[in-house]
């Protein structure tokens, strides 16, 4: 099957290389020129595990291309739209030009009985008001949500746990389905279940799951804030709760919470969404979900300056982490940077180490100070900050090493994934989220 895909970020990169590497041939099309001069030669202009890899085994054989020009579009049959919808600047709703500019953009292009998939994550009712522009060409749209977890993208791409595609209700619906359900044959015949739907209920999964996924996560860090208040320990209080099987123990775990390009806008969107609906009562919780979420970030700095004895000013502080999460090199929201800054900005003399971030977070905070080598950041350290739990530092940095490199003793684990017993038995003072 020939696609084009329209927007060629973190998901639209993924998308074009795993589509390619099942045996479609694709081209991804984007405006900025730089993103596909690199593209075109097999390199990701961001870091995600094994999709360089991905990229050139496609563009050695020819079945995937990129392109600047919206017109090389003509021809595919399924045009995937995967442009960003950031949150507006003056509110918390979900900023939609780049979905309307991608769309007048590829309006010219479409043929009749093409398909267009949507898979950027909109607010509900936006793939209505897209629907009369794409029949009108005689193609039809569908809606295609994606679910794709930054350092896992490429496995959830090609073995998602659910494809959902939302479509009218007509015979021009039911076809582009059908076209759908070819294009993702591969992941169906390994087993993704694979769930028709209304254009509005296909927008709203997106928005739902990473609500609930939200809630979960700062549901946790609430308890965390009580076990500070109780002296309880919200990770065996995670264990014990998560051994229900009707709430499960993923994503229990207390830290300083979540952050990223997707997760903090897509709540602050479905929330405005919901006001805009009428319905802003239904999912007000979620106002406290973001609260939450961002107090323990100012936990987190709290922890450190409390170590101190409420003075950081020149103390020598080391983060470990910078990326939202391991396996990425993204810095959108991250609660690492922000836990930096707020430290220098009280004073400290802040120095962070990240293996694949610190470009990234150097252009987003050039005044802090970055050292890529992971031991060399940790010498003369006064207090380390573990804020990505990245391997190296959760699994691979030894507490007795970490000792003789650094010059205080002060650790506080920002994402509960160190074990207390071997750092305190090695001279450290830890300080965990939630734990006495």
């Amino acid at each position: 099957m020939r696609m084009s895909v329209i927007g060629c970020g973190y998901l639209g990169a993924v998308h074009a290389a795993a589509m390619a590497s099942i045996g479609h041939e694709v081209v991804g099309i984007d405006t900025d020129q730089g993103k596909i001069a690199a593209l075109a030669e097999g390199r990701a202009p961001f870091f995600e595990p094994g999709l360089d890899e991905l990229l050139a085994s496609g563009v050695e054989s020819g079945r995937l291309t990129f392109s600047s020009d919206i017109a090389q579009a003509r021809g595919a049959q399924v045009h995937f739209l995967a442009v960003g919808t950031p949150q507006q600047a003056d509110s918390s709703a979900a900023d939609l030009r780049f979905v309307h500019a991608a769309m007048d953009a590829l309006l010219p292009q479409l043929r009749p009985g093409d398909v267009v998939a949507g898979k950027s994550t909109v607010p509900v009712g936006t793939a209505a008001a897209l629907a009369a522009a794409v029949a009108g060409t005689g193609a039809a749209l569908v809606w295609n949500p994606e679910f794709l977890r930054e350092g896992w993208a490429v496995h959830d791409t090609l073995r998602p746990d659910r494809l959902v595609v939302g479509a009218a209700a007509d015979e021009a619906g039911a076809r582009a389905t059908d076209v759908l359900r070819d294009a993702y044959a591969d992941a169906i015949a390994a087993g993704s279940p694979f769930l028709a739907t209304d254009l509005a209920t296909a927008e709203l999964v997106k928005g739902a799951a990473n609500a609930f996924l939200a809630t979960k996560i700062s549901f946790i860090n609430a308890m965390a804030e009580i076990a500070e208040a109780s002296g309880a320990d919200v990770t065996l209080l995670a264990d014990a709760i998560g051994h229900d099987e009707r709430i499960g123990r993923r994503f229990l775990g207390a830290g300083i919470g979540f952050g990223g390009g997707c997760l903090p806008k897509d709540i602050r969107a479905f929330a405005a969404r919901a006001e805009e609906l009428g319905r802003g009562a239904s999912v007000g919780f979620l106002r406290e979900v973001d609260a939450i979420n961002l107090r323990r970030r100012e936990h987190a700095v709290r922890l450190v300056v409390d170590a101190f004895g409420g003075n950081v000013v020149g103390r020598r502080i080391t983060m470990l982490g910078a990326a939202f999460k391991p396996h990425s090199d993204d810095v959108r929201d991250s609660p690492a940077l922000e836990v930096a800054t707020r430290l220098r900005g009280l004073g400290a003399k802040v120095t962070v180490t990240d293996p694949e971030a610190i470009p990234n977070a150097k252009r987003l905070h050039p005044q802090l100070k970055y050292k890529a080598d992971r031991d060399e950041a940790i010498r003369k350290a006064e207090a380390l900050v573990l804020v990505t739990e990245w391997d190296l530092y959760r699994r691979e940095l030894d507490p007795a090493h970490a000792a003789a490199l650094a010059a205080g003793r002060i650790i506080v684990d920002g994402r509960n994934c160190l074990e207390p017993a071997a750092w305190r038995a090695a001279g450290w003072t830890y300080l965990g989220m939630g734990r006495p």
